[in-house]
């Protein structure tokens, strides 16, 4: 073998070994990258999750709302990525605890019972005014001492939360997507789908409740969503008790 041809053949073996190695490499950091995200979201391989939808509150039948679907689509498309699966519920049969599978709740608690009963019992200081009477507090939240009202396709609010039961052999997390209108819902599982690398690295597998503003949603739809607070202590501590006005009027 002349030299050209032992220069030919090192060379191939070496782009062979680099390309195996760059193979080995790039599939070991896409399976840690998986391993991860499974981890956040609680969707280990053909792990089962639980998709709870609720009803469209504008519709006298019991329909969804269209951008309540389409958040439904893009969190089938996450638990999908993880290799589980999912199972679509409506929020009138879903009578199970939580924790034992990953669960995405969406809707706010005026239109989603089991909304309701997630916030009453793991968000005890988050309050909706879900009040059928019109007025500049409907459908505003009060979180702790704070109040956030609704600006309808102007400034939308929406709380995107990851809770855990906190229960031994409980270790699925419970992902709630509480918006004052359909149209926050699908904002923040965008939110999510967009973020959940970042969330992860900030909050590891714990419990956090952020607070969203969706932003011109006449105009941009879904997509512009501005984070406003961090609110994970104000929501789990019990709400502030109202200090009562004094009277001014004296005993006769």
């Amino acid at each position: 073998m002349n030299d050209d041809v032992r220069n030919i053949v090192l060379g191939v073996l070496a782009a062979g070994i680099s390309a195996a190695l760059g193979w080995v490499a790039r599939t070991y950091l896409w399976k840690r990258k998986l391993r991860r995200k499974q981890a956040f979201f609680g969707l280990p391989d053909n792990s089962e999750s639980l998709l709870v939808v609720n009803r469209d509150a504008g519709s006298p039948d019991l329909s969804v709302h269209r951008y309540d679907v389409f958040a439904l689509l893009e969190l089938s498309a996450l638990i999908k990525d993880c290799g589980a699966h999912a199972e679509v519920i409506t929020q009138d049969v879903a009578r199970q605890g939580f924790g034992e599978r990953t669960e995405f709740c969406v809707g706010g608690p005026g239109s989603n019972r089991r909304m309701a009963a997630h916030m009453q019992a793991m968000l005890p200081g988050v309050r909706v005014n879900i009040a059928p009477e019109p007025g500049p507090d409907k459908l505003a939240f009060q979180i702790g001492s704070e109040r956030y009202r609704m600006e309808k396709g102007v400034s939308e609010h929406v709380l995107l939360a990851r809770l855990t039961a906190g229960q031994p052999g409980m270790t699925r997390p419970v992902f709630l997507f509480s918006g004052q209108t359909a149209i926050t819902n699908q904002a923040a599982t965008r939110y999510l789908a967009r973020n959940h690398e970042r969330l992860a690295r900030k909050y590891g597998n714990n419990t956090f409740v952020l607070l969203l503003k969706v932003v011109n949603s006449q105009a941009y739809g879904p997509d512009v969503a501005e984070l406003v607070a961090d609110v994970t202590r104000a929501a789990q501590a019990p709400l502030p008790t109202p200090t009562p006005t004094p009277n001014s009027h004296r005993a006769s």
